[in-house]
């Protein structure tokens, strides 16, 4: 299996910016495709963006209400996806995990298609 790790995750006030990190041990599928998700409080876990590593922009998939908050971005020789939150709300509190797919069911959301995971990372935003 493939080891990820997330970080970069802490506290800030409502307006201000987080970059997490998702560093994977390797891309070892024909296609990859990395995902972040979040748990809020209370709630199910949802998607944020789901992006074809090595693809190109178009191979990238946005919850829509996130999209032009955040940003993502990857870095191949570090094996890393950055997620960087801006102008964040209360409401973005949650663990941030960031997953693997092995490509099999395409650019998805569907959690069962991640068979890898990363132990999470907590935001939390204060008003």
């Amino acid at each position: 299996s493939v080891r990820l790790v997330e970080a970069g995750g802490g506290s800030v006030h409502a307006g201000g910016s987080l970059r997490l990190s998702c560093v994977a041990s390797a891309f070892p599928y024909k296609r990859n495709y990395l995902a972040w998700f979040r748990q809020r409080p209370g709630k199910e876990r949802e998607p944020v963006v789901a992006l074809e590593i090595d693809g190109d922009d178009d191979r990238i998939m946005w919850t829509g209400s996130l999209r032009g908050r955040f940003t993502i971005s990857q870095d191949r020789a570090e094996n890393t996806v950055y997620l960087l939150m801006n102008n964040l709300k209360p409401d973005d509190t949650a663990i941030y995990y960031c997953a693997l797919s092995a490509g099999n069911s395409g650019l998805t959301f569907w959690e069962g298609a991640y068979a890898d995971w990363g132990q999470g990372t907590q935001v939390t935003i204060s008003s």
